[in-house]
């Protein structure tokens, strides 16, 4: 039975319940069944331009999350290469808000497959993520990347809860189409403003699995330079400027004599104002999630500090540095939408952003702190990793260092470094319910930075085993 089919007779049939939120998402109350599925057979990705040979199947389309509003988020599921039926299920999420897990994740980091510089063929990923997990690659919330609705109202209800639910909901529908993996151990992980996507996904996904009919076998989070307190996050990302010779010790003494940290930023008087400034004017000169290489001559600036947004500033960019452009142009061309099920015909194509800025300079509802949702997950006994780049100014090491350091909680194994290969990699602590660890030398998106060892982290978090501590 065609999968679209089967999901409008389930809203049908069964008395539908609204997922709690403004997401407007549908589940049905009963338990859905389906053993029967073709396991997605319609989205198998067959011919792929430029793709090198490979022994593992992978998938991409559509998954409506409400059908009412024609509402669907598209996605990318990778097979593990080896021995997929013994394997986990890892969900993916990059953040903006309003950027392309496609486009990052999948496509520049950890995916098996990485846009050449001529935007037409595909790079084999020698440390791709799926030789350890089925990993799934979503764009969400809908306006990003492929993802849409045909409602435009739904478009000026974006925010957390919306985005916590319709994800919810699509991993329920997306498990009609691949029944084997509803049962399956599960595992989310992803980057930047995912560090409030995850968090929040995962507690309402605890809060729904009393109904053991939705029952998800979740048992971990890994986030990797994580948006987590808007306070602490601004503090550190002031302070790591300093730090790390952005400004200079007057500009940060200004700030420090003259601002409050709020949630919006940094708030005083005219000189706290034009000292926040300079910080950004200063970070303009160079790219801001990863100080130390070079921008791409063709991307410029899309930063301009507005200390009212209630938003942490974002500038676009990446490592090559010009990966960003490559992936953008793969994903526009006919006959790549056409093998990824986005066009029938390949002809009516579709613009494809790696970020939507209108969604994120229109954010309307951001959690304040997710640090509340660490303690419920740490008590649930989640396990729950954090990793930082510690060249990344954007979410900077130092923001993510004051905002656990708020979590009071007891250290099980102190402060050490870890290995790869007989080479420090980064620092590491463990604490009661959770785990830190640095990345020497990484940017933002840190498998870009550092792909082996990105790997080995991801194997150790998926075993549940930390990393080499001793060479």
């Amino acid at each position: 039975m065609n999968v679209n089919i089967l999901i409008i007779l389930l809203d049908i049939l069964f008395i539908l319940e609204p997922v709690t939120g403004n997401g407007d998402g549908q589940m049905p109350k009963e338990k859905q069944v389906n053993s029967t599925s073709q396991q997605g057979d319609e989205d198998l990705v067959k011919d792929l331009p430029g793709q090198p040979k490979v022994g593992f199947r992978h998938y991409a389309g559509y998954v409506n999350v409400n059908q009412q509003n024609g509402r669907s988020l598209f996605y990318w599921f990778y097979e593990a290469s080896t021995l997929p039926e013994n394997k986990p299920l890892v969900l993916w999420l990059n953040g903006g808000p309003g950027c392309s897990s496609v486009g990052y994740g999948a496509t520049q980091e950890i995916g098996p497959f990485i846009v050449d510089a001529d935007g037409h063929t595909l790079k084999f990923n020698t440390y791709a993520w799926n030789q350890e997990a089925n990993m799934l690659f979503l764009e969400s919330p809908v306006g990003v990347g492929f993802s849409y609705s045909n409602t435009t109202a739904d478009y000026k209800k974006l925010g957390d809860d919306f985005t916590a639910n319709d994800t919810y909901v699509f991993l329920h529908n997306w498990f009609l189409k691949f029944p084997s993996y509803r049962k399956r151990t599960f595992y989310m992980a992803g980057e930047s403003y995912a560090g409030k996507y995850i968090p929040e996904l995962a507690d309402l996904i605890l809060n729904k699995n009393t109904n053991s009919s939705l029952f998800i076998d979740l048992k971990g989070i890994l986030l990797g330079n994580p948006e987590t307190s808007e306070i602490e996050d601004w503090k550190g990302q002031i302070d790591y400027a300093w730090s790390h010779a952005v400004v200079s010790d007057e500009t940060h003494k200004t700030i420090q004599d003259n601002c409050v940290y709020k949630r919006n930023g940094p708030e005083g008087n005219e000189q706290c104002k034009k000292a926040v400034d300079e910080v950004f004017n200063q970070y303009d000169k160079i790219d801001i999630y990863s100080l130390y290489t070079p921008k791409c001559p063709s991307l410029a600036s899309t930063y301009v500090f507005n200390n009212n947004s209630k938003m942490m500033p974002r500038i676009l960019g990446g490592y090559d540095p010009c990966l960003d452009n490559y992936a953008t142009k793969y994903y526009n061309r006919a006959d790549v939408q056409r093998a990824l099920h986005v066009s029938s015909d390949g002809i009516h194509v579709k613009n494809w952003t790696i970020c939507n800025m209108e969604i994120f300079n229109k954010w309307g509802d951001s959690k304040e702190s997710v640090l509340p949702i660490y303690t419920r997950l740490i008590k649930s006994g989640m396990r729950i990793w954090v990793y930082s780049g510690d060249a990344d100014g954007r979410v900077p090491v130092l923001s993510t260092r004051y905002s656990l350091n708020t979590l009071k909680l007891p250290i099980v194994k102190s402060w050490s470094p870890w290995y790869h290969q007989k080479q420090v990699v980064g620092w590491l602590q463990e604490y009661k319910g959770l785990t830190f660890a640095t990345f020497r030398g990484a940017g933002h998106a840190v498998p870009l930075f550092k792909p082996a060892e990105s790997l080995a982290f991801f194997s150790s978090f998926i075993r549940g085993d930390l990393p080499p501590l001793k060479q």
